[in-house]
């Protein structure tokens, strides 16, 4: 069934919030838990960590809860407010003693991811049940990235200007903001939508998480994601401490996040018609060996040279719009295929677990950049306190950019060239190119 273009744009508008929650926590939680609250990197990362380990969990509940409930929209608003309230509050916090400034800031970071979760899990469900063509679901997926990348580079860019012109408590309202609108956007884009009808699946929810295991292709392309979602959660980490530390260049930090994430608005639909026209496995295979070259050259970083940077940067972005699109149209072709075949829905299990495991892989990314920093000897600080780093840290700044995001995204293709369910029956083909 061929969708309306205000309908996928009505549901990309919820990548308004998902690329804004995926994308500051990742680019500010950790400096402001290091360098303004004066919490120990080590320490950082386990509070950044710990939240997102809860929605490892929390995630194929939350995919079960909505399969039984029939409807998924109503999840969108109401964990869509929460989520924009509690991210707000969570920049909202004491200063000091770093003890209770981290603490309260973890329990906050916990109560968010919460309500994402059952925001995000619903909503990556619904594109499995909305249409059977598997070319109608990567054109949905060409419009939610794009408007991803729009979400991305708007939070991403002005995020930190927020913070270096007003504060951490300003930057956290503002974003609660955007959140909002991505939330309210997609709940009310994709009214009129009819549910699938499809009769929820029997059985414990252990039981239904041993039958999602069992699929193959759901299993090698789970790994294959949350290896590149740690990768790129390592990215995004260590943004602001390459602007801050290695290219010292006015607005460095926003013209870097501009590079990495310009390229996917000029190159998604280039991407969906290799798609259309290779399949999206040989798609997925080729822009995860652009996302991995792209973040070798971030090595450039270490020198300094802000041109070189950049570049690198935008190598890296028409790799990671090709990591976005590929994998979000596979998903639903994964656990429409297993609706198709059973006669149940557990499409809201497949997509918790999913969810878990890309909350998982984006959170141990900064978890990640931290033990780099920590091994690096890098030096915690207050707001107002300058710090000289050691020539260590410098390297350990650089080299989690670049080589080790590099080396991840390379050792996903093992997992990914195992996957096999590149394109559905021909009946659930698009008819009419819509």
């Amino acid at each position: 069934m061929a969708l309306s273009a205000g309908v996928r744009r009505g549901y990309a508008l919820g990548s308004v919030a998902t690329g804004t929650f995926g994308t500051v926590p990742g680019l500010l939680l950790l400096p402001y838990l290091t360098d303004d609250l004066g919490v120990a990197a080590g320490v950082a990362g386990v509070l950044v960590l710990v939240p997102k380990g809860w929605d490892v969990v929390l995630n194929p509940i939350a995919g079960r809860i909505s399969d039984r409930s029939g409807v998924r929209r109503p999840f969108l608003l109401y964990a869509g407010v929460a989520v924009a309230v509690t991210f707000a509050l969570m920049f909202a916090g004491p200063q000091a003693p770093p003890a209770l400034a981290g603490g309260y800031v973890a329990l906050l970071f916990l109560a968010c991811a919460t309500a994402y979760a059952f925001f995000q899990v619903p909503y990556n469900a619904m594109p499995a049940e909305m249409t059977t063509d598997v070319d109608e679901r990567t054109r949905m997926m060409t419009w939610r990235v794009a408007v991803l990348a729009v979400a991305i580079l708007l939070s991403g860019a002005t995020a930190p200007l927020v913070v270096e012109a007003f504060g951490y408590p300003a930057m956290g309202a503002y974003v609660g903001v955007l959140l909002l609108l991505g939330t309210v956007g997609a709940y009310l884009g994709t009214r009129g939508v009819p549910p699938a009808g499809r009769v929820a699946a029997s059985g414990s929810l252990a039981t239904q998480l041993r039958l999602v295991g069992a699929n193959a292709n759901f299993r090698h392309l789970l790994v294959a994601f949350i290896i590149q979602a740690l990768a790129i959660g390592s990215i995004l980490a260590g943004v602001t401490y390459v602007a801050g530390h290695l290219i010292t260049e006015p607005a460095a930090a926003t013209i870097l996040f501009a590079a990495f994430v310009g390229p996917a608005l000029l190159v998604t639909p280039l991407w969906e018609r290799v798609a259309l026209r290779h399949g999206k496995r040989a798609g997925y295979l080729v822009s995860s060996a652009v996302l991995a070259l792209g973040s070798l050259t971030l090595l450039s970083t270490a020198s300094g040279s802000a041109p070189a940077a950049y570049v690198g940067a935008g190598i890296t972005g028409i790799g990671y719009a090709g990591t976005q699109v590929f994998p979000l149209a596979m998903l639903p072709d994964v656990a429409g295929e297993d609706a198709r075949l059973s006669g149940v829905n557990r499409i809201g299990v497949f997509t918790g677990v999913w969810t878990a495991a890309e909350t998982l892989g984006l959170a141990l990314g900064p978890g990640l950049y931290a033990l780099i920093l920590q091994l690096g000897g890098y030096l915690p600080s207050t707001a107002g306190v300058e710090v000289t780093q050691p020539a260590s840290a410098l390297t350990a700044i650089a080299v989690g950019v670049s080589v080790v995001p590099a080396v991840l995204v390379a050792a996903s293709l093992f997992w990914l060239r195992r996957y096999a369910l590149d394109e559905h029956p021909a009946q659930e083909r698009s008819t009419d190119g819509g």
